[in-house]
């Protein structure tokens, strides 16, 4: 599958999530990745808009960049700092390093970056 590139914008409310997280399963999906891959890739959508959140945005802007047995997901940033001795946003750090290949936030503090490759692509 060439590299393809998905945007998504959605208001900075917790209303929000499922929408984030099922587009991010969907594309998983595209991408040929395994039922633990997509869901990893869901999950990992969710808590990083949950950080985004976090930040204070006035919407959440999510770009997500497909390559063959790839998903990576970049988060725009608001202006607020992150608040490192909140124990839920250390919680939400740990899960995104635990199911991500990548995760980083930018130098500049204005992106986080989630990048999930599959462990095997599916139907190989």
């Amino acid at each position: 599958m060439p590299s393809k590139s998905v945007h998504l914008s959605v208001p900075a409310e917790a209303g929000f999530a499922r929408a984030v997280r099922m587009m991010a399963a969907n594309l998983a999906v595209v991408s040929d990745m395994s039922v633990d891959d997509v869901e990893d890739v869901r999950m990992a959508a969710e808590e990083g808009f949950v950080y985004c959140c976090a930040t204070e945005p006035e919407s959440c802007e999510v770009t997500f960049e497909l390559d063959q047995g790839e998903v990576r997901t970049t988060f725009e940033l608001g202006s607020s700092e992150v608040d490192k001795d909140d124990d839920s946003l250390g919680f939400v750090e740990l899960l995104l390093s635990a199911v991500c290949d990548e995760f980083m936030v930018s130098d500049d503090g204005q992106l986080l970056t989630l990048v999930k490759r599959a462990e095997v692509a599916y139907g190989e």
